[in-house]
C-alpha cells in the first residue's frame, strides 16, 4: 500500500512539471516536426518509373476523404498533375509532393470542379519554389481563355507578393500561369501534347457533352503506361487507346446513389437539386461501365475516381459498385492520397498508399 502511494506521488510531480513545462515541451515537438515535414520529399524517394497519386479523388460535391479532381503523374522524377479541384494543391503537400516542383498542368475539360484550384496551385508553385517562367497549363481549345482569366483575376496578388517578397522568392517572370493549347484529337485518334525526359502525354477524346472539348490523357514512361480519363460517359475509344494499359485511371458515378438522392429531392421539394440529379446520369460512366471499358481494354489495374456521390456511410462502396467488382475484380475505390507505382523495367503494379 505505501509503495503504490510513492508511485502515485512520483507520477503526480512528474505530470506536475510536464503540465508546467507544456509550452517548452510542444515547441520542441514542433520544432522537431516541422524540420522534418519542411524537408519532406516523396518525390526523392520513388524509384525510376511511373508513378500516381490522387490528389482529389472526389467531384463538386464536398466528401470528407475525395476532394474535387486532381491527379498527379510522376515520370521518373519530374511532377505533373491532371485537373486541378479544390483542395489538390494541398493534398500534394499533405504527401510530400513539393509543389515548387510542379513542372505542368493538364486540363481534361473546363468545368469549374476540374479548374478552381489553378489560381492557388499556380501561386504556391510559384512562391514555394525556384521557377523562372508561370507554370505550364495545358489543354483543349479554350484553355488560354481560362488561363488569362486566372492570371487577370491574380494580377494583383502577383504584385503585392513581389513588393513584399522580391525576386529571390517571387520573381514576376515566374508568376501565374501559361497556358499551352492543343488541336482537338478525332475519335480513334492521340494528340501528342508533349514529350520530355523519356514520358509522351498523349491526348484522346472522350464524350462528356455538352460539355465541349472535353479529352483523357495517357502517360507512357519506360514501358509503363497509364489513362486517366477526365469526366466522360463509356466510350470506345477510350477502350481502344487503353489496351493493355498498367493502370486505367476511370471516373464513376453510382446511377442507384444518384437516384436515391434524386428521390429524396423531390420528397422534400428541393426541385433544383432533383434537377440536378436528374441531368447528371447522361454523361457521366456508371462503375459497372468503367470496369467493362477496364476488362475489354486488358487493363492491369483500375482505379476508380471522381467518386459521385460521395461515399461517406459504411457499406456504401459495395453499393456504388453495383457488381463492378464481378466484371473487374482488380479495382480501387479512390480516395484522395491513394498512390500506384509502377517501376519502370518490370510489369509490377504497386499499391504504395491507400489514402491520406
Amino acid at each position: 500500500m505505501k509503495r503504490s502511494a510513492v508511485v502515485i506521488g512520483v507520477a503526480l510531480v512528474l505530470a506536475a512539471i510536464a503540465y508546467s513545462q507544456r509550452a517548452n515541451i510542444v515547441a520542441r515537438v514542433l520544432e522537431q516536426g516541422l524540420a522534418s515535414r519542411l524537408g519532406a520529399n516523396a518525390l526523392a524517394e520513388l524509384e525510376d518509373g511511373l508513378h500516381l497519386a490522387l490528389c482529389g479523388a472526389g467531384g463538386p460535391l464536398p466528401a470528407p476523404d475525395a476532394s474535387g479532381p486532381c491527379v498527379a503523374v510522376v515520370a521518373g522524377s519530374a511532377l505533373y498533375v491532371v485537373d486541378a479541384g479544390t483542395d489538390g494543391v494541398r493534398n500534394l503537400n499533405r504527401m510530400g509532393y513539393p509543389v515548387g516542383a510542379l513542372q505542368g498542368v493538364f486540363l481534361t475539360h473546363f468545368h469549374s470542379d476540374h479548374i478552381d484550384g489553378l489560381g492557388e496551385m499556380g501561386t504556391l508553385r510559384w512562391a514555394s519554389g525556384d521557377n523562372h517562367s508561370p507554370l505550364p497549363v495545358y489543354g483543349p481549345p479554350g484553355v488560354t481563355g481560362v488561363v488569362d482569366g486566372f492570371n487577370l483575376a491574380y494580377a494583383q496578388d502577383f504584385n503585392y507578393r513581389h513588393e513584399h517578397h522580391g525576386d529571390s522568392v517571387a520573381p514576376l517572370r515566374a508568376a501565374g500561369l501559361s497556358a499551352i493549347p492543343f488541336a482537338m484529337p478525332a475519335l480513334g485518334e492521340l494528340t501528342t501534347v508533349l514529350e520530355a525526359g523519356g514520358l509522351t502525354v498523349e491526348a484522346l477524346a472522350v464524350d462528356h457533352s455538352p460539355v465541349e472539348p472535353a479529352v483523357g490523357y495517357r502517360f507512357s514512361y519506360k514501358g509503363r503506361s497509364l489513362l486517366i480519363t477526365g469526366d466522360t460517359v463509356k466510350l470506345a475509344n477510350i477502350a481502344q487507346f487503353a489496351q493493355g494499359v498498367d493502370l486505367l485511371v476511370h471516373e464513376a458515378l453510382a446511377p442507384n446513389l444518384v437516384n436515391l438522392m434524386h428521390e429524396a429531392a423531390l420528397q422534400n421539394g428541393n426541385s433544383i437539386l432533383a434537377k440536378i440529379t436528374h441531368d447528371i446520369l447522361d454523361y457521366h460512366a456508371s462503375p459497372v461501365e468503367a470496369a467493362e471499358t477496364a476488362r475489354s481494354a486488358g487493363v492491369g489495374h483500375l482505379l476508380y475516381y471522381h467518386i459521385v456521390p460521395p461515399l461517406v456511410v459504411p457499406g456504401q462502396e459495395a453499393l456504388f459498385l453495383n457488381g463492378a467488382e464481378d466484371i473487374f475484380p482488380r479495382y480501387t475505390v479512390g480516395k484522395d492520397g491513394v498512390s500506384f507505382s509502377l517501376p519502370a523495367g518490370t510489369d509490377v503494379i504497386v499499391q504504395t498508399r491507400s489514402g491520406l
